[in-house]
């Protein structure tokens, strides 16, 4: 199944058979999250997986998963809810260890609303089905792995580009990430995003805007965006967020993913 294969890629990334990796499930209500998780990771060759069972803020002052997350060399961020991820993490000393960690060069990833909240600015909710219109979107703060994109997901197949137009209109200088299903955008440390699975990821690069009507548009109104650049690319496209140039699969060989940074996913 391509989406192990995803999977598996992050196993890799986390030290393979010598993986020790922390599966965060906190987006997630259901109980079955974590050890769900844990089995997948296991399966496919990690040595050690555990989870958190943070339900609330006071379990982020557990000293306990500190520890856990200082010694993991993987850390996951599930689906689920990210107002609910982003109400119980944010501020508290777990997310100030994972951004340590990230940085110090252990990989992270999420799927769905685990990949939203990995940026800086996140897509909090808005409407799918929708042209790019004021008011198609809310954001919210991420954890601030990255602060150069804002991340959709379910892209394609829920008609996501309107709000994600809208989304990148807020802020040009934001680079827009829409992540089919089954797809994963993996950052290396270079800034250089490779596309695997089997749908597509969509860049919206608003940094050449021309005219925006954002600023003065009426609730509900259409926007008018002028000057973006879109680029839909599929597997083994590379992505340059320093640059902004997009590769297509047989180019720019030099550049590959290393194990210390993000990976979003579906």
């Amino acid at each position: 199944m391509k989406e192990r294969h995803i999977h598996r890629r992050f196993v890799e990334l986390s030290g393979g058979k010598d993986a020790d990796i922390v599966v965060i499930p906190t987006a997630s209500e259901l109980e079955t999250t974590g050890p769900d998780y844990n089995r997948i990771f296991r399966d496919l060759g990690a040595s050690v997986v555990d989870f958190l069972p943070i339900s609330c803020r006071a379990d982020c002052d557990n000293p306990r998963y500190l520890d856990m997350l200082d010694r993991a060399t993987g850390i996951f961020l599930t689906g689920g809810n990210q107002l609910r991820l982003s109400t119980i993490l944010g501020g508290t000393g777990i997310v100030q260890k994972i951004r340590r960690r990230n940085a110090a060069g252990v990989a992270v990833a999420g799927t769905s609303a685990g990949a939203s909240i990995m940026s800086e600015h996140m897509i909090a909710g808005g409407d799918s089905n929708s042209a790019p219109v004021e008011g198609a979107v809310s954001l919210a703060p991420g954890i601030g792995l990255t602060n150069a994109v804002i991340i959709d997901q379910h892209f394609t197949e829920r008609n996501r580009l309107g709000r994600l137009l809208a989304a990148s209109s807020y802020n040009p200088f934001l680079i827009g990430l829409g992540i089919d299903e089954d797809t994963a955008a993996f950052i290396g440390p270079d800034g250089v995003f490779e596309v695997v699975g089997s749908g597509t990821v969509t860049v919206v690069d608003a940094s050449g805007l021309t005219h925006s009507s954002m600023w003065d548009a009426s609730p509900g109104q259409a926007l008018t965006l002028l000057g973006l650049k879109v680029h839909v690319m599929g597997e083994g496209c590379r992505y340059d967020l320093v640059g902004r140039h997009a590769y297509a699969p047989d180019e720019h060989a030099a550049f590959c993913t290393l194990p210390n940074k993000k990976v979003t996913k579906n």
